[in-house]
């Protein structure tokens, strides 16, 4: 019975060749910290310095520095096709510049890549997910521009070590948080809380790294290599909690403005910041001369074609949705208050073990509708979804939304930034009481070896109530 569910929901749902994958993240499952020589990173000081949960840190992690060949192996348990994995910047460059190369660091990518392959399984490349050098940190990180040419070097000694095996690259995964988390609120390393001028200038330099790196793939490697480079951006749906009030509508459209549209819009639409951002920002600073709660860098005219068109796929990272309402934010520094928004949830949206993420399934599919209408009908290119969410019948078919993959977050719990170890989001329980890091699959894992990857997905689009993120897992 199962089977012809399964069957019969794949070929009415999704298109010949989809993908779907699973993902990890260097610093929240490699461990080896400073095996090899490997340079410190921002995540390393953040757990040293006490900031994480507990006192926890990414020492050890879930020791996949060490277990490649077991990660592999419950891979292969799980029947996925793709493996979406980062590189640790500092593993490869430890103090951040090519000049510092550790062929060990080098040859730990090479291996997983190597053994992904001997079982069949796609190599997807993050070449950041929030890990930056320590050293680079020291100089100002993603606010000193010099970082552009560092992300550049780097981008490009991996496109030309790793290139010839994997042809699907992420330049950057969920940036937004780094801006927002990382250099606005402070909750993220490197602890910066910064929301009037670092967080921005974060964002600006991200998009001009991101740029310079898919020119180095495009003019260096696409001919031989023959990849695909583009960006993972993070985004909630969100939906006027009034619908009835334009003001409300208004709000919701920069909301997402905020937080997609800072990083899609110069990418995929006119190689600048989105206007309604711009008008936002700028009716802020003439209200509050003396505070001035965002100031919004500018791109030159060569800057911006420099950045326009550079993605040869849209990666979505989506985890829940916000109900949007309009509201006068004042002179107060951040999103909210610089965007006049307010959010809430809806009551009837299942929580999860993440106190910020709410199960709200149908958010994808108008999220997906939002951004096929918003950003692809000027660059013609697929949707992957690279981290949770929930794929639908109706976005692809109903919809016509190009979308070709989905990841599933994670394959096994790891170190989720401030909060340590304690929020669990892999298929596969990590018991981090024991120096050896066994991984024990969970149900979510056992209906993967089932019915295949696509198990998941029978449950997520049926009527079963069911958390997006995976941190339910139905087991604890």
């Amino acid at each position: 019975m199962y089977s012809s569910v399964r069957d019969t929901f794949l070929k009415e749902s999704f298109p010949p060749g989809f993908q779907w994958a699973t993902s990890t993240e260097s610093f929240k499952v490699e461990g080896g910290w400073k095996a090899d020589g490997k340079g410190e990173t921002i995540w390393d000081r953040f757990g040293h310095e006490h900031q994480a949960f507990e006192n926890q840190t990414v020492d050890l992690a879930c020791d996949s520095y060490n277990k490649v060949d077991y990660d592999v192996y419950i891979l292969r348990g799980l029947q996925v096709n793709t493996y979406q994995f980062s590189i640790s910047w500092a593993r490869i460059f430890p103090s951040g510049h090519r000049g510092s190369l550790s062929e060990k660091g080098a040859l730990y990518y090479d291996k997983l890549i190597n053994a992904l392959i001997e079982s069949g399984i796609q190599s997807v490349v993050t070449l950041y997910h929030w890990d930056l050098p320590q050293e680079l940190q020291d100089a100002g990180g993603w606010t000193n521009p010099s970082i552009v040419e560092a992300f550049k070097d780097y981008a490009d000694f991996c496109f030309s070590r790793f290139g010839d095996r994997v042809k699907t690259w992420n330049t950057f995964s969920s940036p937004w948080v780094v801006s927002h988390a990382g250099y606005g609120t402070g909750e993220h390393a490197p602890g910066i809380k910064d929301y009037v001028v670092s967080s921005y200038q974060v964002t600006h330099n991200m998009l001009k790294s991101h740029a310079e790196a898919w020119h180095v793939y495009n003019d260096n490697y696409r001919t031989t290599q023959g990849g695909k480079v583009g960006i993972a951006l993070n985004s909630d749906w969100a939906e006027p909690k009034n619908p009835a009030l334009p003001e409300d509508v208004a709000a919701a459209d920069r909301y997402l403005q905020f937080m997609l549209g800072w990083f899609a819009h110069p990418i995929f639409v006119d190689g600048d910041y989105p206007a309604e951002l711009k008008t936002q920002i700028e009716l802020k600073r003439n209200k509050c001369p003396s505070s001035e709660p965002a100031r919004l860098p500018v791109f030159t005219p060569s800057e911006s074609k420099r950045i326009l068109g550079t993605a040869d796929f849209f990666g979505l990272n989506h985890y829940t949705s916000r109900l949007v309402s309009n509201i006068d934010g004042g002179c107060t520094p951040g999103p909210q208050g610089v965007g006049d928004f307010q959010e809430s949830v809806d009551p009837s949206w299942s929580s999860t073990a993440s106190d910020w993420i709410f199960s709200a399934p149908s958010g994808l599919r108008m999220l997906l509708r939002y951004i096929s209408k918003q950003y692809l009908n000027v660059v013609n290119v697929p949707i992957y979804i690279t981290g949770n969410g929930m794929p639908t019948e109706y976005a692809i078919l109903t919809d016509g939304v190009n979308v070709q993959r989905f990841t599933v977050q994670s394959l096994m719990d790891g170190f989720e930034g401030k909060q340590g170890y304690s929020e669990r989001f892999g298929l596969h329980y990590v018991d981090f009481e024991s120096p050896d890091r066994p991984r024990t699959p969970k149900q979510s894992a056992h209906l993967h070896m089932v019915f295949k990857p696509q198990s998941i997905y029978i449950l997520l689009s049926s009527a079963y109530t069911y958390k997006t993120t995976f941190v339910c897992d139905l087991v604890k």
